[in-house]
């Protein structure tokens, strides 16, 4: 389980199920556990120190890079 923060503000963002290795690219919907405060309007996701954190493309969020960090286990089963 992964833990997001704002980069700018260190603000918790949502939790997150990551399966496998690598970078995290997108975040689906349906593998967040729990969301703190975010922010959704125009197709974009914003903390609430009103920096983006990534583009909402329905079934998931692109995240944009070095917006937020994240801290946690990946489940490398996948």
């Amino acid at each position: 389980m992964l833990t997001f923060k704002c980069a700018a503000c260190r603000r918790k963002l949502w939790k997150y199920f990551k399966i496998g290795k690598g970078e995290v690219v997108r975040c689906h919907k349906d593998r967040i556990k729990k969301i703190f405060e975010i922010d959704e309007r125009d197709g974009k996701v914003f903390c609430l120190c009103g920096r983006p954190i990534g583009v909402d493309k329905e079934g998931h969020y692109r995240m944009i890079r070095n917006a937020c960090t994240y801290s946690g286990t990946k489940d490398p089963k996948k």
